[in-house]
C-alpha cells in the first residue's frame, strides 16, 4: 500500500494502548531489516529519517526505499522526519514525499515553539500529513543532535497541555527522563507526567530514547499513556557487532553481502522483539 500518515495508527495506539514503534532508516540493511520484521509481526510501523540520515542517503534514496517498502506490501507505513530542525526544513520533506514530520522546537521559548508548530500543523495538515511536537528537553546525542544531561530538562505538564491545546498536533514528544543513546545506568522516567499529560490530552504520548529503556518501563509507560517509541541504537549496535565479529572471524572476507545477510537478521531479531513488547504485533 502506499505511505501513510501516522494520524490514524496514532489514534489506534491510543484506543488500544498499545504503541506504534519508530525505527529509524539509516540505509538499504535498516529498510529491510524493518520491513521484514513488520511483515513476520504483522505490525504497524513509522520509518524515522533525521536530517543527518537524508544527508547519508540522499534524499531521492530516502523516500525512494520507503515508498518501494511500503508498495510492495500491505503493512502500513509510515516515513517520518524525526527532529526537523526548522520550519524550512520540515516544508522540504514534505514535498519530497514524507507523510509525517516532527518538528523539534524544545530549544526555543515555549511561545515561540508553540507559534512555529501551529504553523507547521496548519500546512501539514492541509496536506494530509501527520506532525509531532516536542515539549522540554532530551539529553544524549542522536545524529548532530547533543544535548548534556545537565541541559536536559523534564517538560511541565500545564505546559504540555498548553502546547498540544494551541498546536494540535497528532503526537506529542515531552522530556520525561529518557535520553538519545545507550544509557550507562537505568533511566528515571516521569510516569507521572506522562500519565497527567496523557489523560488531558486526546493523541499520544511518544517516548524518544527508547533503546535500553528496560522492558518493565516500557509496559508502564504504555500503560500511563505512550503511543510511540523510538528505536535506533539498539539497532545500530546490533548491526555494528554483527559485522565486528564476522569481520573478526573471516579476516579475508570482502563481498559486503556476507555480512550485511547476518547483519539484517540481527537487526531485525531486535525489531521483532520491540514490535511484541511494545504490543504493535497483530495490529496490521
Amino acid at each position: 500500500m502506499p505511505l501513510v500518515p501516522m494520524t490514524e495508527l496514532a489514534q489506534q495506539a491510543k484506543r488500544e494502548q498499545f504503541a506504534i514503534g519508530q525505527f529509524n532508516m539509516n540505509n538499504l540493511e535498516f529498510a529491510k531489516a524493518i520491513m521484514e520484521a513488520a511483515e513476520r509481526e504483522r505490525a504497524p510501523f513509522i520509518y524515522g529519517v533525521s536530517e543527518g540520515a537524508m544527508k547519508y542517503m540522499g534524499e531521492r534514496y530516502v523516500v525512494a526505499l520507503a515508498r518501494a517498502a511500503a508498495e510492495a506490501s500491505d503493512i502500513p507505513v509510515v516515513l517520518h522526519l524525526d527532529h526537523g530542525s526548522s520550519f524550512e526544513s520540515v516544508m522540504h520533506a514534505i514535498r519530497l514525499g514524507f507523510t509525517s514530520v516532527m518538528f523539534d522546537g524544545s530549544h526555543l521559548p515555549l511561545d515561540e515553539n508553540i507559534r512555529i508548530t501551529r504553523d507547521i500543523v496548519r500546512v501539514a495538515h492541509a496536506m494530509g500529513i501527520s506532525v509531532e511536537g516536542e515539549l522540554g528537553t532530551i539529553g544524549g546525542v542522536e545524529d548532530d543532535l547533543s544535548v548534556a544531561d545537565d541541559d536536559a530538562h523534564i517538560a511541565k505538564p500545564e505546559e504540555a497541555i498548553r502546547f498540544y491545546e494551541e498546536t494540535g498536533v497528532d503526537v506529542l514528544a515531552i522530556a520525561v527522563g529518557t535520553a538519545h543513546g545507550m544509557y550507562k545506568g537505568k533511566p528515571h522516567i516521569r510516569f507521572d507526567v506522562i500519565e497527567e499529560v496523557a489523560r488531558a490530552i486526546p493523541v499520544p504520548i511518544v517516548l524518544h530514547g527508547g533503546s535500553g529503556v528496560p522492558d518493565e518501563d516500557i509496559r508502564l509507560a504504555i500503560e500511563k499513556g505512550v503511543g510511540k517509541i523510538n528505536v535506533n541504537t539498539e539497532n545500530q549496535i546490533a548491526m555494528t557487532r554483527t559485522i565486528r565479529k564476522m569481520l573478526q572471524e573471516k579476516p579475508d572476507l570482502y563481498d559486503p553481502r556476507k555480512y550485511l545477510g547476518p547483519a539484517i537478521e540481527a537487526m531485525r531479531e531486535v525489531v521483532q522483539q520491540k514490535m511484541r513488547l511494545f504490543g504493535s504485533s497483530q495490529k496490521a
